[in-house]
């Protein structure tokens, strides 16, 4: 799990990647997408907490490369840059300069918030 680097279209939007070079889920062996549907589970558990997000859209493009980093994005309620199909348009909006990006301050923070959170999940 990683967060998106700069410029991030939000805070909170993080990318969860295979270990092995995979396109998709598909390719997946049978104990990979046992670990997946976990890793999946957890990480977006976890966004919830550390960010108070509605829910979390999980989107897998797959163009750019021929492995797997399924963007899991905070969806709010009350935030219509993160409704449904227009967190694309969000997205490309802030790659392409004509939004601000989330602040690199309020992204190493969520960071470290959610570093310690999986730390602490660990010891119990």
């Amino acid at each position: 799990m990683r967060h998106h680097p700069d410029p991030a279209p939000l805070v909170g939007w993080l990318l969860l990647d295979s270990l092995r070079h995979v396109a998709g889920p598909a390719d997946f062996n049978d104990q990979e997408a046992a670990s997946w549907g976990l890793a999946v589970r957890y990480t977006s558990a976890l966004l919830k907490e550390q960010t108070g997000c509605d829910r979390v859209y999980a989107i897998a493009f797959g163009e750019g490369a021929p492995h797997l980093h399924l963007h899991l994005i905070p969806r709010f309620a009350g935030d219509p840059r993160t409704s449904a199909w227009l967190v694309a348009d969000h997205y490309r909006a802030v790659a392409a300069g004509e939004l601000q990006p989330a602040a690199p301050e309020h992204v190493a923070d969520l960071v470290i918030r959610a570093r310690s959170s999986f730390s602490d999940q660990l010891l119990q």
